[in-house]
């Protein structure tokens, strides 16, 4: 599990690093920021989702504060 979290974190940043790119390349003249940060947020719905039913299915534990 936590393989596919760091995945996720991974897929989050570099969507996040490709959406700086063309933000800079392109100077807001085409639409491929939106699309990169499009992409980002459901990445990012995906990984709570993830967490979620990982935690409904006894694959996660919360620990709290040590």
């Amino acid at each position: 599990m936590k393989i596919i979290v760091a995945i996720a974190f991974i897929l989050i940043l570099g969507s996040l690093g490709s959406a700086l790119f063309f933000l800079m390349k392109d100077k807001g003249k085409s639409n491929r920021t939106v699309k990169a940060l499009t992409m980002r947020v459901g990445f990012s719905i995906a990984l709570f989702i993830l967490v979620l039913v990982a935690y409904r299915f006894g694959l996660i534990q919360p620990t709290g504060i040590r």
